[in-house]
């Protein structure tokens, strides 16, 4: 099966590939001096407890998607990928978030090597006791300095104060604790539910064909589909509600750190629909909280607020929730003067002047993310996986209303929906 994909308004174009191993692979040209490519599982922190076909639902231990996408890198001779890739002239790496896993690489040259080595080390997973054991003091490692960071300390806690069930309140890489149970033969049992090449994508972008593409994976992978399977997942019912209203921590920072959660209790089921809401909250984030805006400047001019001052809407299919964190001596006075905020704007409505600006600056912000070949992939990587389009972004940024937003806004901002997250220094709590 092949498919043409491509915008007139965006003048860009893509091609969908399914391959003989049941792979899909999305090849975007781009004549730039670089090319990327991700070799990517549906498979993230929030499948921990799954079923095949009609077996009996299984709970694996915490992290272990992250723990497996560490090992693979290890070949059966002892080997590791990034040296093989260094010497190929290429930069590798990969990571873990809540939906998927993915192994990727940037190049400028020799890319039927490198496609050909990232295609080969995925597909043949390697796991002994030894191995297991020397990861596990590894990972735990890398979970320390996480929690010793007080912005991923702080974020973390805001997810823990946001949900009261759902896996996206657990850290994808999972606990100390956890991933001591990880054994080979669970990751071996992860690996062969999910590293299904129909479970799968490949996408890369740069100064390649299609055909290329096609011809290296025509030598690595198999030349017929596998076993169709039917994975099921489970997610426990969500409240809308959150679970803490306010959390907090002490460490070594010289200024308290806020994290403001608010939780969407709309979770479209449908991937047009998600992809709606997301580019509807994304804009009304910018309209909101810009630093052009007024909102941001009079807490800036007052010294309530730092430059660091963020905002960002995360989404999947089961959650979603809008975050804005930053530093202030005073961050408990920043959500009373963000919720007045909130309600004045309810009252007055949003300015039509602002809602066409920022509109604008989302879609000179889609523009300019065709300028990178890392961009394009991991975003085509994305809708792909979500299964909605890419090139939809454009036309739904542009049908979105005025009267959408302001609705979103009413019904979004309820003091119901509201958490804090706050880490001060050890000297203030």
């Amino acid at each position: 099966m092949r498919i043409e994909k491509s915008s007139a308004l965006l003048k860009e174009r893509y091609t969908y590939l399914e391959h003989a191993s049941g792979l899909p692979i999305y090849v975007f040209p781009k004549q730039m001096t670089g090319t990327y490519a991700l070799f990517a599982v549906r498979y993230g922190s929030l499948d921990s407890e799954f079923s095949v076909n009609d077996a009996p639902m299984q709970t694996v231990p915490d992290g272990i998607a992250h723990f497996l996408e560490h090992k693979l890198f290890e070949a059966p001779d002892g080997s590791d990928a990034f040296a093989r890739f260094s010497a190929l002239g290429a930069d590798a790496n990969a990571y873990t978030d809540y939906t998927k896993t993915a192994y990727l690489f940037g190049c400028t040259d020799r890319f039927d090597e490198v496609l050909e080595e990232l295609l080969t080390f995925v597909t043949q997973p390697h796991f002994t006791e030894e191995s297991v054991k020397r990861e596990r003091g590894i990972i735990a490692e890398e979970l320390r300095m996480y929690e010793d960071s007080p912005w991923e300390r702080g974020y973390q806690n805001l997810l823990l104060a946001l949900y009261h069930k759902h896996p996206v309140r657990k850290n994808i890489g999972g606990t100390v604790k956890s991933i001591q149970k990880i054994t080979p033969q669970r990751l071996y049992d992860c690996y062969r539910t999910f590293y299904r090449l129909s479970n799968m994508a490949l996408v890369v972008c740069g100064n390649v064909s299609a055909e290329q593409v096609l011809s290296v994976a025509d030598r690595v992978l198999p030349k017929q589909k596998g076993e169709d399977v039917l994975i099921r997942r489970a997610m426990p019912q969500e409240p809308n509600t959150v679970a803490k209203e306010y959390i907090e921590a002490q460490m070594q920072v010289s200024k308290p750190i806020f994290f403001i959660g608010v939780k969407d209790p709309v979770t479209p089921s449908l991937a047009a629909d998600r992809l709606r809401r997301d580019l509807a909250m994304t804009l009304l984030n910018e309209i909101l909280f810009s630093q052009s805006e007024a909102f941001y400047a009079e807490l800036f001019e007052e010294g309530l607020i730092t430059p660091s001052f963020t905002h960002g809407y995360s989404s999947a299919e089961g959650f979603g929730f809008n975050c804005i964190s930053g530093e202030s001596d005073r961050p408990k006075e920043v959500l009373e003067r963000l919720q007045a905020y909130l309600k004045q704007v309810k009252r007055t409505g949003l300015s039509k002047e602002a809602f066409e600006r920022c509109r604008r600056v989302l879609y000179s912000d889609e523009v300019r993310a065709y300028d990178s070949t890392e961009e394009i992939a991991n975003r085509l990587l994305s809708f792909a996986f979500d299964g909605s389009e890419l090139f939809d972004v454009p036309g739904v940024l542009q049908s979105l209303t005025q009267e959408e937003l302001e609705t979103i806004l009413r019904d979004f901002y309820v003091p119901s929906s509201f958490s804090m997250s706050v880490i001060l220094p050890h000297e203030k709590k």
